[in-house]
């Protein structure tokens, strides 16, 4: 199974999308808030069930004691979404002051989530906010950068609408040169569409040169609930919104897979000589015209 990263330009419903995909998914799932600036799960979604005394801060002190102690905290900080325990989710920072202490801890981190993907089963989806940029890079402290660099796919998310759509432009270009320079390469990157505005899947994708993984409706009473808790919206089991996250779901595994058999059976590049005897081929075959 993948590891996905979310992000946005700026605050697009990447947490609720992340949560959607998390429990719409027909296979068991993982879902990591990872945001620096913060994760919002623990006091809205779990209505302040899960204490500050569990989820991903906790992690760090685990790693600088050694790698089986930052797999066992690991183990112990996940959070089961569902009695089955298909679903886990390892709730995010409390303060944004806790996110320095990260820095180097994502990269073992990195590495856990992939064991969950490849040999657990497990679709990782990992919340990383909102893209931070320095001198054209990621933030080093307000990005989890090699979240984002040893992803197997990343997924900016956006709304269909003007103000959307011209951050993403800005964002998008330094993010396809980081994955392209230190990341698992610029076709990594691709889009998760919120369908609230005029612009439609296509639109989207050829304004911002990108492929569109999945769309999910606007559906503001289901964000609430995704948001803040409480009671599900009535008809929320059979809403478009699961739908079209479930569809998504498998969409990205598709996507993934692909990505995965073209690294294992990359494009052998052309016969210099066979190049050369087509080319005059063609020049003949222009002169003969």
């Amino acid at each position: 199974m993948p590891v996905t990263a979310l992000v946005s330009a700026k605050s697009c419903g990447v947490t609720t999308s992340a949560l959607a995909l998390t429990l719409a998914s027909k296979r068991p799932s993982l879902l990591a808030e990872c945001d620096p600036a913060g994760g919002t799960i623990r006091a809205g979604f779990l209505e302040g069930e899960v204490g500050a005394g569990f989820g991903l801060y906790h992690l760090a002190a685990a790693e600088r004691t050694g790698p089986d102690a930052l797999a066992h905290a690991f183990a112990n900080h996940l959070w089961n979404m569902d009695e089955a325990g298909h679903r886990q989710l390892l709730p995010g920072l409390t303060d944004p002051a806790q996110a320095a202490a990260l820095g180097r801890t994502w990269p073992a981190l990195s590495e856990i989530m992939h064991v969950m993907a490849d040999d657990a089963g497990y679709h990782v989806y990992i919340d990383a906010g909102r893209i931070a940029l320095e001198s054209g890079r990621l933030h080093t402290t307000l990005t989890p950068a090699p979240l984002l660099h040893q992803a197997d796919l990343v997924l900016l998310v956006v709304r269909g609408t003007e103000q959307s759509l011209a951050l993403a432009k800005h964002t998008i270009g330094p993010l396809r040169t980081e994955m392209d320079e230190r990341g698992n390469g610029a076709d990594a990157l691709g889009l998760l569409l919120i369908e609230d505005g005029p612009y439609r899947a296509h639109q989207v994708a050829e304004a911002l040169t990108a492929p569109v993984l999945g769309a999910l409706p606007f559906d503001p009473g289901t964000a609430e609930f995704f948001a803040k808790g409480g009671r599900p919206p009535r008809g929320y089991g059979r809403s478009p919104f699961l739908r079209h996250a479930r569809t998504t779901t498998e969409h990205i595994e598709a996507a993934a897979a692909r990505r995965a058999i073209q690294q294992q059976y990359p494009h052998k590049p052309a016969n210099p000589q066979l190049a050369g005897v087509l080319q005059r081929l063609n020049e003949r075959g222009g002169q003969r015209g």
